[in-house]
């Protein structure tokens, strides 16, 4: 028996939906502070070694876990610690001394390697603000489909022709991902920005680009007009 459109149940089932639509964004953006939050001060609570652990931390019966205030006094004492840090890397004697910290730990066997290559995506990253430089569709992860990448750079040495580096990022986390590298033949250009690239990802794809239809529009006419298969 199907339910009218306006009966009790289907009336609760749109008003939750839309209870939903409107509640969601908080509760996640909300999630996601708390669970940055612990994780983060899983670290900073170290700094607060100075204080009695009877100040700091619940009964062992509790948990024996630090007070959140005191959690979030230690994150604002790892802020301040960090911009200290900044103002004194920008004095002489302050690059003097990461100079030489650098190569003390460049001097350590197995941490080199690991200190020098998060050091050179640092610096790719803060060096350059727009790392990802264009918004592309590439085939992945098979040929017959296409996914959405972030160009971040040309690679020339590494064969005969010249290869595309290119982040495809997971959704609807966008911090993990797969470098791919391709030939130019194979990365269509996208007019949409980084900023609405990125959105389009963690959205899986809800919030679509400014010109519906241009994504589709910028690939090859022999994939355009391809049947899906089934």
């Amino acid at each position: 028996m199907s339910l009218d459109e306006n009966s009790f149940l289907n009336r609760w089932r749109r008003n939750f939906l839309a209870g939903l639509a409107i509640s969601m964004p908080g509760i996640i953006s909300i999630a996601v502070v708390v669970w940055l939050f612990q994780n983060v001060s899983s670290v900073t609570d170290l700094l607060l070694f100075f204080l009695p652990r009877d100040w700091t931390h619940a009964k062992a019966v509790d948990g024996g876990k630090m007070y959140w205030y005191y959690s979030f006094l230690a994150l604002l004492l790892a802020v301040f610690l960090i911009c200290l840090l900044g103002r004194f890397g920008r004095d002489y004697l302050g690059r003097t001394a990461i100079k030489w910290m650098d190569q003390a730990l460049m001097s350590i066997p197995l941490l080199n390697k690991i200190y020098g290559t998060v050091k050179q995506v640092n610096e790719s990253f803060s060096s350059n603000k727009s790392s990802f430089q264009q918004v592309v569709l590439v085939p992945f992860p098979h040929p017959g489909s296409r996914t959405i990448g972030f160009v971040t750079g040309e690679q020339k040495n590494l064969g005969a022709e010249k290869l595309i580096s290119v982040f495809v990022p997971t959704t609807p986390n966008p911090t993990s991902g797969f470098l791919l590298l391709l030939p130019e033949r194979e990365v269509v250009k996208v007019d949409m920005s980084v900023a609405d690239g990125i959105k389009f990802v963690i959205s899986l794809g809800a919030i679509s680009p400014g010109h519906p239809g241009q994504a589709l529009s910028a690939l090859p006419p022999a994939d355009r007009d391809r049947p899906p298969k089934s």
